[in-house]
């Protein structure tokens, strides 16, 4: 690798220059060519998405901090209990990609055994169950703090860790489960920790066993939290080179510039072959883009508004690849907002303004064709086994005639400004809705991730259909990480409930595990629930597609949210559409959006 000439050098170099791409310098390379003969080492840059920055490591994440980046640059250092992924067609158990072997589960489903592999972390140490164990003890005695926490699910139903040895535990579980849902949705939750480093509660403490006890517990937390907070210090801190993955890390900044080195103690089976992997940030898809060109970046995107591109692109040696997810793309209302709240409670109101939603143009013109409609919970762009015909069919088509009819037999009136408000409040068939006053104004505001021109055209789009149905909206961007920090759950009476829409789909609100069931996304008080959605069927139906075996309990629950609207649908982008360097090997796009860096390799 390296081959690029002084031109292309200073291209690039220039682009740096002028655009204030952290991360972005470096000779950039000549792209193409190998004839499929495998070449161990070499080094590789990765774009990230726009406006996208890593900032967090700790396998506990807090809230505004569980961006899908983090957890895929994770993996690669700290070998998660059990990973899927969907890189062979189907999702399933990536054994090669895990820390144990496969669980058994007990007849009556309530409990399981599971056996660890042969990894040793770099400090010299053998992964053990004791290093499972102190996962588990910080998550339950910090729960309230896990951004992935919903109360009754995962830490709460292990009600008891046994070790059988070094190497084999049994969970306790409170109830039989689905042994497929707890292994696909729970135990991937779960990533064994380096207790005898980690096992502290300040810088200068002994190592010692106070994770036993919740006081205890939440000290050794608060000290990892402390340091996980501190990204300067990330490529320097000891506790962050004791890892057991296939790489550890060299650096990491504040601006989301992010190398990875293979590991040289690595004993597992799925070991680097790269020496070196770069994760490169950009401020906005046109800067990645004007990179690219440059030949900047060897695993990189090309942005939708430049598919007409593409053969420039692979003039210049790169292949390009949709990288399709199992996610859902979706805005939440905040239900418990005290100015709209009440408003976005009543379904009148979410059909209407679902129904001022071109979601069929947004994905023609805005993403040219590389979005999906979406229409409810589920994904619907790949495997159908979960869908109901409901959600298929579309219970809410484009028709803003009948928005603006359903506001009008309510109650509202258009202003001066065309905005409508409303004019006859109370309870009956053609008011307002409860707890709506007269002169309530439908004027909306979205906060929506910045440095995407699909992104910003999708908003656009938005803004302009629901001003004809008499809805105000007013888009505010941030970086993605500030949108997920600023749109966390809340109550009427507590937390800063001010915001009122969110949007952070430009890659997918949401990536699913390998069953996508809607547990920590609308159950009541689900730790992803941001809008705090409540629906007492909704949680029945989510009981049911966790604790039993019927694929109609999943359907049904599709069904329902499809028709209920916790949030507007949105069409369901692909990840990215990849422009990768042509002799690069071993890439298999993953749909639940892990990166299997380690099983990428040159060939000359």
């Amino acid at each position: 690798m390296g081959r690029g000439g002084l031109s292309r050098t200073f291209q690039a170099l220039m682009l740096c220059a002028c655009l204030g791409i952290a991360g972005c310098a470096g000779a950039p390379r000549q792209h193409g060519g190998g004839q499929g003969r495998a070449v161990i080492g070499g080094s590789l840059s990765f774009a990230l998405p726009p406006g996208a920055t890593p900032n967090w490591l700790l396998p506990i994440s807090l809230p505004g901090f569980t961006a899908s980046f983090n957890g895929a640059i994770r993996a690669e250092l700290y070998v998660p209990l059990y990973l899927y992924s969907g890189a062979s067609g189907t999702v399933g158990l990536d054994d090669a990609a895990s820390a144990a072997n496969p669980p058994s589960y007990a007849p009556d489903g309530r409990s399981v055994t599971i056996t660890l592999k042969n990894l040793t972390w770099s400090d010299g140490n053998p992964l053990t169950s004791r290093d499972v164990e102190f996962w588990v003890n910080l998550a339950r005695a910090n729960k309230q703090s896990w951004a992935k926490y919903t109360s009754g699910l995962i830490p709460d139903n292990i009600v008891a860790f046994r070790a059988l040895d070094e190497h084999s535990f049994t969970l306790q579980l409170d109830r039989p489960y689905n042994p497929d849902w707890f292994t696909a949705n729970q135990l991937t939750s779960i990533t064994p920790l380096p207790q005898r480093a980690w096992g502290r509660t300040g810088p200068v403490a002994p190592v010692s066993d106070a994770d036993r006890t919740d006081a205890g517990a939440k000290r050794v937390f608060d000290y990892l939290v402390e340091q996980a907070r501190d990204l300067a210090g990330y490529s320097s801190n000891p506790l962050w080179k004791v890892v057991n993955g296939p790489f550890t890390l060299t650096s990491f900044s504040s601006s989301g510039h992010v190398v990875l080195t293979r590991n040289p103690r690595y004993t597992g089976p799925d070991p680097a072959r790269l020496d070196t992997v770069t994760f490169l940030p950009f401020t906005s898809g046109s800067a990645e883009y004007n990179v690219l060109l440059a030949g900047g970046v060897d695993f990189g995107y090309l942005p939708t508004a430049n598919l007409g591109q593409r053969p420039k692109l692979e003039a210049e040696g790169y292949r390009i690849e949709p990288w399709a997810g199992w996610a859902i793309t979706y805005a939440p209302y905040n239900f418990a907002n005290p100015a709209l709240g009440a408003v976005f409670g009543q379904l009148y109101l979410r059909q209407a303004i679902q129904r001022a939603v071109n979601q069929p143009a947004i994905a023609a013109v805005i993403w040219r064709g590389a979005a999906t409609p979406g229409y409810g919970p589920v994904p619907q762009d790949s495997d159908d086994h979960y869908l109901s015909e409901s959600q298929k069919a579309n219970p809410y088509p484009f028709d803003p005639d009948l928005a603006r009819s359903l506001l009008a037999g309510h109650g509202w009136r258009p202003g001066t400004d065309g905005v409508l408000a409303c004019a006859a409040p109370g309870t009956g068939p053609a008011n307002c809705g409860a707890d709506i006053p007269a002169g309530t104004r439908l004027d909306l505001a979205i906060l929506a991730e910045s440095g995407s021109d699909e992104t910003d055209g999708t908003m656009q789009v938005l803004k302009s259909e629901l001003s004809k149905i008499g809805v105000g909206l007013s888009v505010r961007t941030q970086p993605l990480n500030s949108v997920l920090a600023n749109c966390s759950s809340c109550t009427r009476d507590g937390g800063d409930c001010s915001w009122q829409l969110s949007y952070f789909g430009t890659q997918g609100s949401w990536y699913f595990d390998a069953n996508p069931s809607g547990e920590d996304l609308f159950a009541t008080q689900a730790s992803a629930n941001f809008g705090s959605y409540s629906s007492p069927r909704a949680d029945e139906l989510i009981t049911a597609t966790t604790t039993g075996r019927s694929p109609g309990a999943m359907r049904d629950y599709s069904a329902l949210l499809a028709e209920q609207l916790p949030v507007i649908w949105l069409p369901n982008p692909p990840y990215q559409v990849s422009a990768i360097d042509a002799a690069l090997r071993g890439v298999v796009q993953d749909p639940l959006g892990g990166l299997q860096a380690q099983r990428w390799y040159w060939t000359r």
